[in-house]
């Protein structure tokens, strides 16, 4: 079994990570996040750095539900 990688799954690999990091530091830096670490742990792997970024930060499931006309708007937190 042949261990060694080929060339061009490495080169895929790079512009996966690079695509990503650029993509996080970016978007975090327009949002005011910790754009710095956004970008460097966009670096290690794919594709969880994007999504822990999409979940926690951007909060992208909770915005659909909060709606200033809700009753329960006061309760939830900001």
């Amino acid at each position: 079994m042949n261990k060694d990688l080929s060339l061009v799954t490495i080169i895929v690999v790079v512009v996966i990570l690079l695509t990503q990091s650029i993509y996080l530091f970016m978007d975090a830096r327009k949002r005011s996040h910790n754009y710095w670490l956004w970008g460097i742990v966009g670096l290690i792997q794919a594709p969880m750095p994007t999504l822990f970024y999409l979940i926690f930060v951007r909060k992208i499931f909770r915005k659909n539900n909060r709606k200033k006309g809700d009753s329960n708007y006061d309760d939830c937190y900001d």
